[in-house]
């Protein structure tokens, strides 16, 4: 393999830390969690994630890490979708950076800045939680009942692309998860979360080596819950991804990941309408993929 391909494969793995990792990685604690209909949120966000990358040792790319500073503007309502409580999320993300890696001994690095991929993603609860009004949400909160519920999340290829550069912070292709998951309630001030999820790629023809493919990844993600006082909570979050084997020009990688990460959540509500998130998640096993630390914090205001 030639030093630009092997660039390339370098490119190709770094390229999927924002749709592959970043995105399928995510931990989403009370993703089911009703609010009244006609409810409105706006969401400012920002992430730091850094780390090292593992590759397959049949590739020499060694000393890989990176260091991603993400901001996120979202926009969620909740619906009434066949009388169940539902809520639609916008978001997009602007991305900055700097990756560092020596290939074949030789020091290589690539800077990024650029908005990423827009994300659109439909949270429909199935069962437990009907359409309900702020009287019938309260009652709710009070005595709450089992959820069990079903998320889909396409993301558009959107962001930022140019098929001359190796590094690009849009994906150029589309992105699906399936997502189902049910709440179990221990008692009023203890839940317990389990759901499991289907990320499935579309390819990029455009990539500058050749088209890029990918294999679905799979992904469990266990949540315990502590409820504090009404709006305050916190969590502790695992999840278990494997899967997303790429192919680069018809040729596959050894790169399936089998991939375990834990982390924690909590929200602070604070002056009736607002509310802090703050979250971290670390990577406790990573055969291929990123083995990042990740810390998240985001401000969130109900504008109706």
């Amino acid at each position: 393999m030639g030093f630009k391909s092997l660039k390339a494969v370098f490119a190709l793995m770094i390229c999927c830390l924002w749709v592959t990792d970043g995105a399928a990685q995510e931990i989403t604690p009370r993703l089911f969690w009703p609010t009244p209909k006609g409810t409105k949120v706006l969401v400012a966000g920002y992430a730091y994630a850094t780390g090292g990358i593992f590759f397959d040792s049949s590739i020499p790319i060694e000393g890989t890490n990176a260091d991603v500073n993400t901001g996120v503007l979202a926009y969620m309502q909740s619906l009434d979708l066949w009388g169940r409580t539902s809520n639609i999320l916008l978001s997009l993300p602007y991305s900055m950076g700097k990756v560092r890696g020596l290939l074949e001994d030789r020091p290589e690095s690539t800077d990024f800045s650029d908005f990423g991929d827009l994300s659109v993603t439909l949270n429909v609860n199935l069962s437990g939680a009907p359409t309900m009004n702020r009287e019938e949400f309260l009652a709710f909160r009070a005595n709450p009942r089992p959820l069990f519920g079903a998320s889909l999340k396409l993301i558009a290829p959107t962001g930022h692309y140019d098929p001359d550069r190796l590094i690009n912070v849009g994906s150029n292709r589309w992105t699906a998860r399936l997502k189902l998951g049910t709440a179990l309630i221990l008692n009023p001030s203890w839940l317990l979360e389990f759901s499991a999820s289907g990320w499935f790629f579309g390819d990029d023809p455009d990539f500058i080596n050749g088209r890029k493919e990918q294999d679905p990844l799979f992904t469990l993600e266990s949540n315990l819950i502590k409820r504090i006082r009404p709006g305050l909570w916190a969590s502790l979050d695992v999840t278990y991804y494997r899967g997303g084997r790429q192919s680069l020009a018809g040729t596959e990688l050894n790169n399936l990941q089998k991939n375990l990460k834990v982390g924690g959540t909590m929200v602070i509500p604070f002056l009736g309408r607002h509310a802090i998130k703050i979250g971290y998640a670390n990577g406790v096993i990573t055969r291929y993929g990123d083995d990042f630390s990740e810390v998240l914090l985001s401000y969130q205001v109900a504008i109706r």
